[in-house]
């Protein structure tokens, strides 16, 4: 990495900035290339300022050589000098920068440490290549707590470099003694580089961190300690002023930050009764440390005092707005290397990695949550908002996060085995929330503890997320209710099995309406004279996700031809893996999940052979619902929906509007570019998965929440949307219960399309589980709105959390709800409830 070093304690100086050389000559030597930018003097207790108005003018420092100690750590004897390469030399200081190649020389300025950020980003070290990191320090001293945090120069470089859009680390070094053993400061400048790499390995990329505060207590033996994370204690000043009131001369005065640190501890002098007319007086920065150590002996264990009077290196993770994000994270251990195989006590990993033990619980006995939870939803992008609204809506002390156990090390498995039973401590009584992916649940443990369990997954739900499935269920429920509102808001589709290319006819024999349409086309097409609109089909892989494998076609030939060219697209595969088999010396042959990793995934070949056996076809709707004001493209409504026990229905009203990335032309127009050959289906699939890497701007205008549309019959579109979901998911519950078995101690989230057709007619199209919150992209108020609400009336009724009527809950000053959330359809099944 590049990586920029600034400080709010100058150069290297024994009296004031005793670490940073030591740091910097580390992190050189772990391969990272440092630039170095500097306040001349000391900065301390200046914050995020700039001195505005004044003109900022470099100096050029030039470090000892590699051959001598680092600088600042040792007092220069009387016969050093410092315009020498002197081994006990603390470096030179010059007017002009050098012009001999491969010299070091830091760049100092008469600023502050935001300063030194602004210039060192944009002025200086542009040859070097881009600042892949900025790190702030190391601070003489820690800055933990928030009585120190805002007002360190330290975190103020670092939030400077965050507002630039930099990821930053503001490091400080916690001493409790001023002799600075070389031992115990060269551990430190270790222990400081493994943190360093570790986060910015493992930084979050959906924003939720700008920058991390660290804090390394100078001990002998730290870096056997662990790397905790934590929060930030909010503490505040005691009585009295920060002030001491000073008589006569104030001229030949000692330097401030080299008298405060002598006199830590000391308190303000009692201030003069008051007299008529004001006193003249001077006054000494004189803060009372006292304060502080006293706020961290008096708070509970987890934040970033404690963990540092601990002897643990504290991580803080912040925004640069003051927020305090992460907070799961409290508590947890920084793991800075591979977990060490065979533990005597079992721990627990999560994906970031962090690591907690029992001997890090900071309740007791008495103090045993309510509620466990175990969250690992697998995608960075909602995991964070699921965890936030968990924050939001339970009491701090009344629920505790677990993670599942890590594969063991001799297993090549990279999932892990969820056993809810070996991760609680009493696994018939405690009440444990999971919410992960659907391999991941434990449902086992849940059938056997409906009354202690909530999941976020029913076991069989494929009448409904399997395409070909659907189609039968409202087939079946159409048949038995001829009046329901999925006969007119659900196209009828065809479905049939498939094995082989050549077998296409046979699989068609029952396709009674798709084989009458396609003849129909036939017949139009032989026809002499102007030419007929046809009817066009849209073919789906029934297992297929994202969009992948979708096809459009109006003729027996063209539908031929799709599969025709699928199958030889697999053949080719399959050779290639042959070939790949034979050339392999070790004769290892290419798994299944190899073969669909390589497979393509355009939009032109987006499909394997995992896929292919049942397809569902679907008459093409058309004229679709076009808005000019946004380029007249194809677009459908994307639906969150809740369903909870057994059950009820829920939509949330917020809902999206997926735009094609190319203006609509409709299929077989002599304006359209599709043909038999589907060379360009881009104007017709409204799937933003499928669009590619676009421009911010074009990803940006792919998704726009619906009730921002131009669309004066919104409502209208609203009301169908809800009556159809309703009565689909009651279709499945009554009609397919072999297929859909909703239960108490379950909820689920899905994602429903709907099409809008020119007479504003909504058709749902398909339902997915696990639906891809990321297509929301830059929208994602809408995600953490909708989960809010999950949590909401799925798990606070679980973890016994009482509500008030409408809009929030006892004793905590949130508001949800919003009437976003909509009950659409109850239906009582006779499932068992919570006991």
């Amino acid at each position: 990495m590049h990586i920029l070093i600034v400080n709010d304690d100058g150069p290297p100086s024994p009296h004031s900035s005793p670490y940073v050389h030591s740091l910097v000559r580390e992190l050189q030597a772990a391969g990272h290339v440092i630039s170095v930018c500097l306040p001349h003097t000391q900065r301390s207790w200046i914050g995020k300022a700039h001195m505005i108005g004044q003109t900022v003018k470099p100096t050029y420092y030039r470090p000892p050589p590699p051959s001598a100690p680092a600088a600042g750590l040792t007092i220069p004897s009387s016969t050093d000098d410092d315009n020498d390469d002197n081994p006990n030399s603390h470096g030179t200081t010059h007017t002009r920068p050098s012009k001999r190649p491969g010299v070091e020389e830091w760049i100092l300025v008469d600023g502050t440490p935001a300063s030194c950020v602004q210039i060192g980003l944009y002025h200086f070290f542009k040859q070097r290549g881009p600042i892949d990191l900025v790190v702030s320090g190391p601070n003489y001293g820690r800055n933990t707590t928030a009585v120190f945090a805002l007002s360190s120069g330290t975190l103020g470089g670092a939030l400077e470099a965050a507002v630039c859009r930099r990821r930053a680390i503001a490091l400080s070094y916690a001493f409790f003694t001023r002799n600075h053993d070389p031992v115990i400061i060269a551990a430190a400048s270790k222990q400081s580089v493994r943190v360093i790499e570790a986060l910015a390995a493992q930084w979050p990329t959906d924003g939720s961190v700008d920058l991390y505060s660290v804090n390394v207590p100078l001990l002998e033996g730290l870096e056997n300690g662990k790397v905790l994370w934590t929060g930030m204690l909010q503490n505040y000043w005691g009585d009295g002023s920060c002030f001491t009131e000073v008589e006569g001369s104030i001229d030949g005065e000692e330097e401030d930050e080299e008298r405060i640190r002598e006199a830590e501890g000391q308190s303000a002098s009692e201030a003069d009764k008051p007299t008529a007319g004001h006193d003249h007086k001077h006054f000494k920065w004189s803060p009372r440390f006292t304060d502080v150590y006293k706020s961290v002996d008096e708070a509970p264990p987890g934040n970033d005092g404690w963990a540092v009077k601990e002897g643990h290196t504290s991580v803080t993770p912040l925004k640069a707005n003051f927020w305090h994000p992460a907070t799961h994270l409290h508590g947890g251990e920084l793991q800075l290397t591979a977990p060490e195989p065979a533990a005597a006590t079992p721990e627990t990993t999560q994906t970031l990695p962090i690591r907690h033990s029992a001997s890090e619980k900071t309740t007791t006995v008495d103090d045993k949550p309510s509620l466990y939870a175990l969250i690992d939803y697998g995608d960075t992008y909602v995991q964070p908002l699921i965890l936030s609204a968990l924050e939001k809506l339970l009491p701090a002390n009344s629920w505790k996060l677990l993670t599942p156990s890590p594969p063991p090390p001799s297993s090549s498995s990279t999932t892990y085995e969820v056993s809810l039973a070996r991760l609680l401590p009493n696994p018939d009584t405690d009440k444990i929330l999971q919410i992960g992916q659907y391999e991941e649940l434990d449902f086992d443990f849940a059938d056997a503890h409906p009354a202690t369990c909530l999941i976020n997954s029913y076991v069989i739900r494929k009448a409904l997320v399997r395409k070909h499935f659907l189609s039968a269920t409202v087939e079946n429920w159409t048949a038995k209710h001829p009046d329901s509102v999925l006969r007119t808001h659900v196209q009828r589709s065809e479905a049939f099995e498939l094995d082989y290319a050549e077998f296409l006819d046979d699989a068609l024999v029952e396709a009674f309406d798709l084989r009458a349409s396609l003849e129909r086309n036939a017949a139009a097409a032989a026809e002499e004279g102007g030419e007929k609109k046809l009817e066009w089909w849209i073919l789906k892989p029934s297992m297929s996700d994202r969009g992948q494998g979708i096809r459009l076609f109006s003729t027996m030939e063209e539908l031929q031809a799709i599969f025709d060219g699928w199958e030889a697209d697999l053949l080719d595969s399959e050779e290639e893996e042959e070939e790949g088999d034979e050339d392999d010396e070790g004769g290892a042959e290419m798994t299944a999940a190899a073969a669909d990793e390589s497979a393509p995934r355009s939009m032109d070949d987006a499909i394997n052979s995992s896929h292919l056996r049942h397809f569902v076809a679907q008459p093409y709707i058309d004229p679709p619902l076009l808005l000019p004001a946004l380029g007249n493209r194809k677009f459908h409504v994307r639906v969150y929906v809740l369903t909870v026990g057994g059950m009820r229905v829920y939509v949330y009203k917020d809902m999206l509007a997926l735009f094609a990335a190319k203006p609509y032309q409709a299929p077989g127009s002599s304006e359209s570019s599709l043909s038999a050959g589907q060379d360009d289906l881009a104007a017709h699939l409204t799937n933003t998965c499928l669009q590619g890497d676009e421009d911010e701007a074009a990803k940006a205008d792919a998704v726009h929440r619906f009730w921002d549309l131009p669309l004066p019959a919104a409502d209208a579109v609203f009301e169908q949307i809800c009556a159809v979901t309703g009565e689909v998911f009651e279709a499945a519950a009554r009609g397919m219960v072999v297929h859909f078995q909703p239960l108490e101690q379950a909820f689920e989230v899905f994602g429903l399309d709907f099409l809008v057709d020119a007479a504003g007619v909504a058709w749902l199209m398909e339902i997915n589980a696990f639906p891809d919150f990321k297509q929301t992209g830059r929208l994602t108020g809408v995600v953490a709105g909708f989960w809010e609400e999950v949590l909401r009336l799925a798990v606070l009724p679980f973890a016994g959390v009482e509500e008030e009527e409408e809009g929030g809950r006892v004793g905590k000053e949130v508001t949800v709800g919003q009437g976003q959330m909509v009950l659409v359809r109850e239906v009582d099944l006779g499932r068992r409830r919570w006991g």
